[in-house]
């Protein structure tokens, strides 16, 4: 076997997800965020929500099972800093629960970790029933006494959905993100200092796919 031959049957899959994402934060649309521009408030309060079809984490099996961040960000997104509450589906079993933080908190590489790397203090993660719905392009977040968002994408003359591709910043990378609005953005976790309410502000949301081999 050759050195090359090695090394491809070394590669394994770190991770391997599709699955949906709902994000909604205090900019009005479309965000400048994901352009690289300073956040229309000068700082962005935001929800980072992704449910997972079908996915592994290593050995770990994690689909049906979602994940949010809800996020301050301090000033340009690229920059980093950004202070999360991660929010964990209560129906994931403890090694499911440390896959999914593993990964998306940027311990195991890949595009996750691209995104993640801009973590700077992970205030609390807390276990939370959530329902994480998009359904025909419409969106809906719920959990129970902290999270309230629904959202529209905004659509083509032919009803298609609008879509932004190959943006600098992306949430989902690798994948289309889908332009929309948020009707109602509600957020309160006071013991985190994250309380905070919008109507009519940006929404993206995307149907994504993410692998890394290594």
């Amino acid at each position: 076997m050759t050195q090359t031959q090695e090394a491809v049957k070394k590669e394994t899959t770190v991770y391997a997800l599709h699955g949906t994402l709902i994000e909604a934060c205090s900019c009005g649309v479309n965000c400048p965020c994901w352009i690289g521009e300073d956040p229309d408030l000068g700082e962005c309060f935001a929800i980072v929500a992704y449910h997972i079809d079908d996915g592994r984490i290593q050995d770990v099996d994690v689909s049906g099972l979602s994940l949010v961040f809800v996020a301050h960000i301090p000033g340009n997104v690229l920059a980093g800093n950004w202070e999360v509450v991660a929010l964990v589906d209560n129906q994931a079993n403890a090694a499911q629960k440390e896959a999914l933080l593993a990964a998306f908190t940027a311990q195991l590489g890949g595009p996750l970790a691209d995104v993640y790397q801009l973590i700077g203090t992970v205030k609390g993660v807390e276990d939370v029933p959530i329902s994480h719905q998009v359904v025909g392009g419409a969106g809906t977040l719920h959990i129970p006494g902290i999270i309230e968002a629904d959202m529209e994408p905004y659509r083509g003359p032919d009803g298609s959905v609008t879509t932004l591709h190959n943006s600098i910043f992306s949430t989902v990378p690798g994948s289309p993100a889908w332009v929309a609005k948020a009707t109602r953005h509600r957020v309160n976790l006071p013991q985190y200092g994250m309380t905070w309410e919008y109507e009519g502000r940006n929404a993206i949301q995307a149907d994504w796919h993410m692998e890394h081999v290594a």
